[in-house]
């Protein structure tokens, strides 16, 4: 199955947006540092925002598997974010005032997220072990 120029065209916009959203609070993190009345504000902002891509450049070429690697993180963090922890923390701040639909729902919910987790998982570090033989 191979791409079409459309998909790929897709695909970049997609990972460049989700880089830039990812980016955007370590960047203001690191320009709240900068007084604002400075008169090169925008300037210092630039070269923050310049370095922290070029930084993410040389890891992402220096550290063989790199996508390999952020792929088993992802596998591993992503449904753990997204799917099981909103529910746990919902059952948990909830305790006692929810329904058992809403409990059935819940649990069906972090159980897709705990296989969805294991398969990504096990399909990250499967590829990893495959690129270490040969």
């Amino acid at each position: 199955m191979y791409l079409h120029f459309e998909d790929e065209e897709k695909c970049f916009l997609l990972i460049s947006t989700t880089y830039a959203l990812c980016m955007a609070p370590v960047a203001l993190c690191m320009e709240e540092l900068i007084p604002s009345n400075d008169r090169k504000f925008y300037v210092y902002s630039i070269l923050i925002r310049t370095a922290l891509v070029v930084s993410t450049l040389l890891v992402g070429l220096s550290i063989p598997f790199f996508g390999l690697v952020m792929s088993l993180i992802g596998s591993l963090l992503t449904m753990f974010v997204t799917l099981i922890m909103p529910c746990a923390c919902f059952l948990s701040i909830r305790r006692g005032r929810v329904s058992r639909f809403q409990i059935a729902f819940c649990i069906t919910i972090m159980t897709v997220g705990i296989v969805a987790s294991v398969i990504g998982s096990y399909s990250a570090i499967s590829e990893i072990i495959e690129s270490l033989r040969g």
